[in-house]
């Protein structure tokens, strides 16, 4: 399970002003519940997933974790420019307690990364990055897996084989997507919440919130 309560975050603005992009949000995932986060673009959903996988700290309210939580698939700005994508990797295997050659054989073979994973980090394309990330992501076995809408890895054969394996996963997990597509959500989600304007509504039934997004889609045209 995963509890957010009373998550504030703001960011600063010229001449002293800030922006806030989460108030008061409070929202728990639960085991087997896949969960969608709706929103339009630039109100917070990227910023949220984050919270939720510890990659950022919000200003106030507290994250609590009882799961093993993915970071958001495809994000790569964890690694250590400086080390080895090998390197990378048995560091993030020991903080998950997983067993480093297990791991890396995997990373290994799924990437195709060849030579480059003896390679600095700060060496690799960005395209190289996450796909070290998304590999190594699906090595470890997590109980949720975290879905940032803006996941790229690499070209189309890739992605194909990324989405194959991401399939299998999934089977065995449980999902947190944020989106601002509706299709997205509907085919990977069993209940959803919008964020609109700082603020997270819940809804139990997915066509409510399918419903009350499309509505302010509309409205912001």
């Amino acid at each position: 399970m995963i509890e957010l309560s009373r998550i504030c975050k703001s960011y600063s603005l010229p001449h002293g002003k800030r922006k806030d992009v989460l108030r008061d949000v409070s929202i728990t995932f639960r085991p087997g519940v896949n969960m969608g986060i709706l929103g339009l673009n630039g109100q917070g959903k990227s910023t949220l997933i984050r919270i939720i996988s510890g990659s950022e700290r919000p200003d106030s309210g507290t994250v609590t974790r009882r799961s093993r939580v993915s970071w958001p698939i495809g994000f790569a700005g964890g690694f250590n420019g400086s080390l080895t994508g090998r390197e990378n990797l048995r560091f993030t295997s020991r903080i998950y307690g997983a067993d480093i050659q297990e791991v890396t054989e995997f990373v290994e073979g799924f990437t195709e990364l060849g030579p480059y994973m003896d390679m600095p980090v700060k060496t690799y394309s960005s395209g190289m990055r996450s796909k070290l990330a998304f590999g190594l992501s699906m090595s470890i076995g997590f109980d949720f897996y975290l879905i940032d809408e803006a996941w790229s890895v690499g070209d189309a054969s890739f992605l194909a084989k990324a989405e194959k394996l991401f399939e299998a996963r999934k089977a065995h997990a449980t999902l947190v997507v944020v989106s601002h597509n509706v299709a997205t959500i509907r085919k990977n989600c069993d209940s959803a919440a919008v964020l609109h304007d700082g603020l997270l509504t819940v809804y139990d039934k997915l066509n409510d919130a399918l419903r009350v997004y499309t509505g302010i889609c509309h409205a912001g045209r």
